[in-house]
């Protein structure tokens, strides 16, 4: 019988690690499969009250990966803050390289993760890349920097090690 539990429940054996509930992912995985990467088509609008440049994308940048939403994921990226507390931060957008949507214009929507998390980010840790954890949901909102296609509820955030 103890054959059975151990079968069912691979955890329980000891000695054996737990395994992640959270797959790594690329940003690359965040655009379905067959699409493009979104471009911009069109000479957008500066968004004066927010001092941003707000670029008009090709079709292809909203299309986000329904097969993603739900799923618990680890992916690397950068902080731009949105809410910070003394703390630290407990909302910002994910971006896949230094300085996107401060210093070039943001990346296309499927290219974006809004990212919650009742745990502050060190705010002396803010500029480092991360790997944020948690339940992915392709579900688009849009910020003050940028429209977003999607949002993580964070589980887990750490420093990114290069290797």
């Amino acid at each position: 019988m103890a054959f059975v539990a151990a079968t069912l429940v691979p955890s329980a054996i000891p000695g054996r690690a737990l395994s992640s509930p959270f797959r790594e992912i690329t940003w690359q995985d965040l655009i379905p499969k067959g699409v493009p990467y979104g471009e911009i088509i069109g000479p957008g609008q500066i968004d004066a009250v927010n001092d941003t440049w707000v670029p008009d994308y090709d079709d292809n940048a909203s299309k986000v990966n329904t097969r993603l939403d739900g799923k618990g994921v680890k992916l690397p990226g950068y902080i731009i803050p949105f809410d910070v507390t003394s703390d630290g931060v407990t909302s910002f957008m994910l971006v896949p390289y230094f300085g996107a949507c401060i210093h070039t214009p943001p990346p296309p929507p499927n290219q974006l993760v809004f990212v919650t998390t009742e745990k502050p980010w060190p705010s002396e840790s803010m500029w480092d890349a991360v790997w944020v954890s948690g339940r992915l949901s392709a579900k688009s909102m849009s910020t003050q920097i940028a429209d977003v296609g999607y949002q993580i509820a964070a589980e887990k955030i750490e420093v990114y090690k290069w290797d």
